[in-house]
């Protein structure tokens, strides 16, 4: 999702500043072949260890990190309908098809749980629902708009709910455990992606829904950067990778609010942001790399 996001951002500021260089399409073959690799050994995991995933199914946390296989095929689907639409929607099709099984199987398992506590709940909760509100994102131009009116509606509402019961975890109960705090970056993702898949359904106008959209995004940024020495801090946990699709969103929505408005604000945040989610990913990869070879990371719980 990470890669997903850094590569839409990349391919939306190669528009923006006029480049002639095009890394969005390297990074796009990366991103592909990242996913295939990642996918396959999880199919492995599957094959010698079916309890495992079982047990992940119906685990309160670990549950909600299952849509991002569909999610990170709605995002590939999205970087790639600039260069080959009919690959593109192959990829959307699968992808969306997937995530609404998942958000259906999740929200079963949620309303019929009898083991969650307040304590469980944390900002990747939004993962498997929230999710939904990406799909108009590319669904626009491969069905019709009443489809992904239909995704956006579910990802909308169920933002909302969940927005209000994670404040009120966070201000009542006790604080996230550091594994997890990474993912209250997740917060920025919502209404990041939410705006652009407005302006998607809308027909690009950027209206007063659009930009209350953008600007809730913007300013849980603010919020979130204001704490970096907190984050900083942190033993290095896989959750951290949490940081990057959230700011690749905020990063194109910023940057696409150049392209509506030409203020040079928004042309010098959007290149600042791009240029600390390329610092930020290029991070993550090499903390990822030597934590695999410390084998620190898939550790048991």
């Amino acid at each position: 999702m990470g890669l997903a996001g850094l590569t839409m951002a990349l391919h939306r500021a190669e528009s923006v500043f006029a480049m002639a260089f095009r890394p969005s399409i390297l990074l796009l073959i990366l991103t592909v072949l990242t996913f295939t690799i990642l996918a396959g050994i999880y199919l492995l995991k599957f094959i010698r260890y079916p309890e495992r995933v079982t047990g992940e199914l119906h685990h309160p946390v670990k549950l909600n990190f299952f849509p991002t296989i569909s999610i990170g095929l709605i995002l590939i689907s999205s970087a790639l309908l600039p260069l080959h639409q009919p690959s593109s929607l192959v990829v959307w099709t699968l992808g969306t098809t997937l995530h609404l099984a998942f958000t259906l199987y999740v929200l079963s398992v949620w309303v019929h749980h009898t083991h969650f506590e307040i304590n469980h709940m944390n900002p990747a909760w939004f993962i498997p629902i929230v999710g939904n509100i990406l799909v108009p994102i590319a669904g626009v131009e491969h069905a019709s708009p009443e489809i992904s009116w239909f995704f956006f509606s579910i990802g909308l509402v169920f933002w909302m709910v969940l927005l209000t019961i994670i404040f009120y975890r966070m201000f009542f109960h006790q604080p996230l455990p550091n594994k997890l705090l990474p993912t209250l970056f997740i917060l920025i993702a919502p209404p990041g992606v939410g705006f652009l898949s407005w302006l998607q359904l809308n027909g690009g106008e950027l209206d007063a829904f659009a930009r209350v959209l953008y600007y809730t995004a913007l300013f849980l940024t603010m919020m979130l950067l204001t704490q970096a020495r907190r984050f900083v801090n942190l033993e290095f946990f896989l959750s951290w990778w949490a940081y990057s699709f959230p700011m690749a969103a905020i990063t194109i929505a910023t940057l696409t609010m150049y392209q509506f408005l030409e203020l040079a604000f928004f042309r010098w945040l959007g290149l600042f942001l791009l240029i600390a989610l390329i610092l930020l990913i290029a991070g993550l990869v090499v903390r990822t790399v030597m934590a695999v070879k410390r084998h620190e990371i898939c550790l048991e719980d």
